[in-house]
């Protein structure tokens, strides 16, 4: 029996890692506690997914209601399975600047001391498994606020001749930037993963993700953009842009995209790889172009205000180049783009979210 591991199995990410690999013939074990309803309340409730993917996945599916920072209980999962493990995909995280900002402890022993927890549990079983690492873009800081960017119409954008305008790549210093709570307690996360692949000649990787999105994104306030903003246009909640105009670039890639990233790395795994992975240039909005995409899909006008406040650490523009891993995995390639994720959004909640 092959075995893999998916911290967070019931958030975006994990689950469609769960079910991927559960299709793949693996066996999944899950690891969710449900502490995004603790952080987002009922709105960013993963349990719901809980529940689907043991309906769906049944028996290849074994879920452990498990706390990351409970390093025992992390250990004990572990060695129940020990070498039977091929694969651990890392997604379980406190992902919110604003709520990290209120509790710092709690985001750096969840992001920081939670992700030692599964890389210790990993080499003291099943040091071969790769571990796949679901780090952010957030690990640059505001880095990327440097870049000499041109204010547009509805965004602002990179020049055309700069190096960084088909996106930015792993070369740009995480150093000498702001990078909010939030982003440290990653950053911590990001190096540690790296050091277990160097230290230990493990097979680990950081994936530095921008927006991740789907159909299945539990959206809230806090975390989960262009969900979020579908969820609010369709149920007429007012929602507030914070900061920089609204021309704040994003770039945004399909959960299942970044899973088969994911798979990729699994079969030709390489120690302490790093890859930025995202949306690049064939999947990036800024928010004045998100609210437009979201009300043409809808059919509904959404009710939004303007902060000039702009969050901690938040990027103007950020478009990934995900060049380094396509020249290692030359197979893979985007197969979504934002407004066909936000059609799905809308299509996956039309009972859901009602006016």
């Amino acid at each position: 029996m092959s075995v893999v591991v998916v911290s967070g199995s019931g958030g975006l990410i994990g689950s469609e890692a769960a079910t991927k690999f559960a299709s793949l013939g693996y066996h999944v074990v899950g690891i969710d506690n449900d502490m995004r309803k603790v952080f987002f309340g009922e709105d960013g409730s993963t349990a719901w997914n809980v529940r689907r993917l043991v309906a769906e996945l049944g028996s290849t599916y074994e879920h452990h209601h498990c706390d990351i920072r409970d390093r025992d209980a992390v250990n004990s999962i572990f060695a129940k399975f020990g070498s039977a493990v091929s694969a651990v995909i890392h997604t379980a995280a406190q992902p919110s600047h604003d709520w990290a900002a209120r509790e710092p402890f709690t985001d750096f022993d969840i992001n920081a001391g939670g992700t030692l927890a599964m890389l210790e549990a990993t080499r003291q079983h099943c040091p071969e498994a790769p571990f796949v690492f679901c780090s952010t873009n957030k690990v640059y800081g505001d880095a990327a606020n440097s870049l000499p960017l041109q204010e547009m119409e509805t965004r602002y954008e990179v020049p055309f001749d700069h190096t960084y305008h088909p996106g930015i790549r792993e070369d740009m210093s995480i150093d000498a930037s702001l990078h909010s709570i939030f982003g440290a307690s990653k950053v911590a996360a990001d190096v540690m993963v790296q050091e277990y692949g160097r230290s230990f000649d493990m097979p680990t990787v950081c994936f530095r993700g921008g927006t991740l999105t789907g159909g299945s994104h539990s959206a809230s306030e806090l975390h989960g953009f262009l969900a979020y903003l579908m969820r609010c246009t369709m149920t007429g909640r007012p929602y507030t842009v914070f900061g920089y105009k609204g021309k704040q670039v994003r770039d945004a890639i399909h959960s299942s995209d970044l899973i088969s990233a994911f798979t990729f790395y699994v079969k030709d795994p390489k120690p302490a790889a790093v890859y930025n992975i995202g949306g690049g240039r064939t999947s990036h909005c800024s928010v004045l172009e998100a609210i437009e995409l979201c009300q043409q899909i809808s059919g509904r006008e959404l009710r939004w205000t303007y902060d000039d406040t702009n969050r901690t650490g938040d990027h103007l523009w950020w478009v990934s180049d995900n060049g380094a891993f396509e020249r290692d995995y030359p197979e893979w390639g985007l197969t979504q783009d934002v407004p066909g994720i936000l059609k799905e959004i809308h299509a996956s909640n039309t009972t859901n979210w009602t006016p």
